[in-house]
Order: C-alpha cells, then sequence, then structure tokens
C-alpha cells in the first residue's frame, strides 16, 4: 500500500515538474520578432481573404505562413487573388506538434457563426461547426511554441455562448489577457450596419497600449476612431454615426443610369431629395411611405469594377441593371429594407442574399419619388426601380480593395453568398494594427 502511494506521489511530482519546466521554456521564450522579421501568422477559416486584406491595410510587417479553410470555393477566390491556396483539410485534426511546427506569434481565427446567430438554432458549442474552433483551443496549452497574440471574430450572440466560455478559460489558464469588442462598419464612416464580436488576447508579458479596457466588452473605441478615423467623434455610437457616414452612393459601381422612364416623366412636378430624411432610412418597403408623384432617377457615384464578370460589364455599359432588377412579386410579398443613394446606412448583406429578400440586406431604390399633391400617401414599388446590390458593391460594403475579384467560374449567388461569410477590413484592419502595437504605444516595424 505504501510503495503504490509513493508512486502515484512521484508521477504526480514528475506531471507537476513537467508542466513547470513547459512554463518555464514558454516565458524563456522571446515573445518580440527579431526587427527585420515579419509576423508569422495562420489565418484559420480564412475564406475569401477579408483577414489577410485587413493585415494589408493595416500596413503590418506580417507573413502568412499558412491560410486554413474547408470552403472549396472559397479556396478558389483566395488562390486567385492571392496566388496561394489554403490548407483545405479539417483543422480540428491538428495536432500541438503541427501547429508548433508553424512557429506563428499571432493566430488569426474567424469561426462559423451558425451556431450562434438568431436565425440559427442556436446549438451553440453542441453545434458540429463548433467543434473545430473549440479543437485548436486546445492545442493552445499542450503547444510548446503557443501564439503570443490571438484574433477572433464572430457575430454579435457569441459573447454569450458556452463557446466563448471556453475561449476564455484557455486564455486565462495559458496566460493571456484579453479584450472584447462589438463593433460596426458604421462605427468607422461606412454606411454598413454589420454589427461584429471581436476577441484581442495578447499572451504575458505582451500587454496592450490601453489596458483599462482589459477584461471587458466595450461597444465603442474612440482610441481606435480617433487613429484611424479622425473626421468621426471620440464618442460616436452606431446609434448616431450614420451621421458621419458617407453615403450609399460612394460604394456604387455605376456612373449614372438615367433611364428612358426618367426622362420621359420628368416635369415641373418633380424635384431632387439632396438627402434622405432618417426615419426613411432602412425601413421597410412595406412600411414606407412618402408623398405621391412623378418618379426621377439618382445619379450614382462611380467606384472601379474591375471585379465584375463579362456580363455585368455589359450590363454596366448598356445602362442596365436587369441581372439585379428584384421581381416585384418577391417586395410585395415579403417586403426588404430599402435604401437610397444618398442614404447613409444599409442593412447587413448575409450569405442568403439574393436568393431571398426577407431579411438577407437592404435593396438599392435607384428612383427618387416626390409628389407636390399628396394622393393616397404610398409610393408604387414598380416606381422606385429597386435592385439588388451587385457583388463588387456588396464588396465594396465590406471594405475589400479594388483589385479584389472572383474567378469567373464562381456564379452570382456564389459571390454573394461567399461576401455574406467575409468580415469588415474598416473594422479588422484597426483592430489589427492595434493588437501588434506594443505596450509602449510603438506602431509596428514598417
Amino acid at each position: 500500500m505504501i510503495n503504490l502511494q509513493l508512486g502515484a506521489l512521484e508521477s504526480t511530482f514528475e506531471a507537476r515538474l513537467q508542466g513547470f519546466t513547459q512554463y518555464i521554456e514558454m516565458e524563456e521564450q522571446s515573445p518580440f520578432k527579431e526587427e527585420n522579421e515579419s509576423w508569422r501568422v495562420l489565418e484559420f477559416y480564412s475564406g475569401i481573404g477579408g483577414m489577410r486584406y485587413s493585415l494589408l491595410q493595416a500596413k503590418l510587417p506580417a507573413t502568412i505562413v499558412e491560410a486554413f479553410d474547408i470552403n472549396d470555393m472559397a479556396n478558389d477566390v483566395y488562390q486567385h487573388n492571392f496566388g496561394h491556396r489554403p490548407h483545405q483539410g479539417n483543422i480540428q485534426c491538428l495536432s500541438a506538434v503541427e501547429l508548433d511546427k508553424f512557429a506563428a506569434h499571432a493566430w488569426l481565427m474567424s469561426p462559423p457563426c451558425q451556431p450562434y446567430t438568431r436565425q440559427g438554432l442556436q446549438k451553440d458549442a453542441d453545434d458540429a461547426r463548433a467543434s473545430s474552433f473549440l479543437e485548436i483551443l486546445k492545442q493552445i496549452p499542450h503547444a510548446s511554441k503557443p501564439p503570443f497574440m490571438l484574433f477572433v471574430e464572430n457575430v454579435v450572440g457569441f459573447e454569450t455562448s458556452r463557446t466563448r466560455e471556453h475561449l476564455m478559460e484557455i486564455l486565462e489558464r495559458t496566460g493571456f489577457v484579453a479584450q472584447e469588442y462589438i463593433l460596426s462598419p458604421v462605427q468607422f464612416g461606412v454606411p454598413y450596419s454589420r454589427p461584429r464580436y471581436f476577441c484581442l488576447a495578447k499572451r504575458k508579458p505582451l500587454s496592450f497600449t490601453n489596458p483599462s479596457i482589459n477584461d471587458q466588452l466595450v461597444r465603442a473605441a474612440p482610441f481606435l476612431l480617433h487613429e484611424y478615423c479622425s473626421a468621426m467623434d471620440d464618442n460616436i455610437s452606431e446609434e448616431m454615426s450614420h451621421i458621419s457616414c458617407k453615403q450609399i452612393k460612394d460604394f456604387l459601381e455605376t456612373d449614372s443610369f438615367l433611364s428612358d422612364i426618367s426622362r420621359n416623366t420628368r416635369s415641373e412636378h418633380c424635384e431632387m431629395l439632396d438627402e434622405t430624411p432618417d426615419d426613411l432610412v432602412g425601413i421597410s418597403i412595406e412600411e414606407h411611405c412618402v408623398p405621391d408623384g412623378r418618379v426621377i432617377l439618382q445619379a450614382f457615384k462611380s467606384t472601379n469594377g474591375s471585379a465584375e464578370s463579362n456580363a455585368e460589364k455589359n450590363d454596366v455599359l448598356h445602362g442596365t441593371l436587369s441581372p439585379y432588377t428584384v421581381p416585384l412579386s418577391l417586395i410585395e410579398r415579403w417586403g426588404s429594407a430599402m435604401v437610397y443613394p444618398d442614404s447613409r446606412r444599409c442593412c447587413c448583406f448575409t450569405k442568403s442574399y439574393y436568393r431571398y429578400v426577407k431579411g438577407t440586406g437592404s435593396l438599392l431604390a435607384t428612383v427618387r419619388v416626390q409628389r407636390k399633391q399628396p394622393l393616397d400617401g404610398k409610393v408604387e414599388l414598380s416606381e422606385l426601380g429597386l435592385r439588388y446590390f451587385t457583388p463588387r458593391e456588396v464588396a465594396n460594403f465590406h471594405s475589400l480593395p479594388e483589385n479584389f475579384e472572383f474567378p469567373e467560374h464562381i456564379n452570382m449567388k456564389q459571390r454573394y453568398a461567399l461576401l455574406g461569410n467575409s468580415l469588415s477590413v474598416a473594422v479588422v484592419a484597426p483592430l489589427l494594427r492595434y493588437l501588434f502595437t506594443d505596450s509602449r504605444g510603438c506602431p509596428p516595424h514598417e
């Protein structure tokens, strides 16, 4: 009996000694790269490359040592734009030893959001789509070269999930300090309401330049807005930020669509509205009510349209957007959120945009109606010239660069679906730059 107890004590002592030795080795590992060395980054759930574009936008001296995604079409797009095809295996099978081989300073992660969305089943950690993220997190305590920085992006709702609890427990156990945010592109000057959850974590002895918000969930980041969006108020919130946002027309890819109907119906009864009234922005079409009158077409401002397919280019050149016209029967039955070119906010585009109308994103009213003499107080839907935003325009709202494009074999519905699963470069880029900035406030070496 005594021998058995001594054996158990020795086994426990050896396990603790091994754990302590591993901890000392981790602490002795220098958290700072060499001056001329790039940050080594692993990009999990890489999608169409939103995280990589954010690194480029943040002007970080970072190298993606490997990207991972299971979606074949997303990998086609990623390879088309970056010349590198992400690893397409099941990442939940990656071991700590395999992850150590990359010697990455940072892990960037945008795991599947379906387990946490309001429209989904909300199975949380029990959802099979959450398993790969949980398995990757489990490897951190067992890694001999764990990351020094971690970045996680997901939908609003993740912050109350059990998956998030697992994340925080592992971060605390492995010596990380974390900051959590819920931020939207509208807070960064982009007229796009897409609030998302973000977790930024640094392993000690690294620290944040603004440690006062450690272990907190904040919904505004004045220090980020001041540095990257100096024209916006420091205390701006999503509810009021549309005042400082650009207009929708700044994100459209056409110069002007002055159709025959607008020319034929123009009269002294028509007036151009310079601004969309605040109470008419982003509301349901079925509830929309403005003075009755003639139709008039709003001019659009051009942005680079390099990403359209040849068919899309022909539509633009001939002054028509027929593939993007919304069937009136769908709108009358389901309704949808509607915006004008001079609006300063549109709704979030989901992966189901263009397949469904209701709840998948805003429609653009290309025609402005104003009647001096109200009749029944309603506008016919056929007068509004409603259309879908094009894939290039949705990419613009995600702040993807002008040189981003889809391979020709990716069809229209697939493009919308891939964009709906992407992220906002306008939000992620300043967050990444903040994450990579050292505690003395010095920006990353460029």
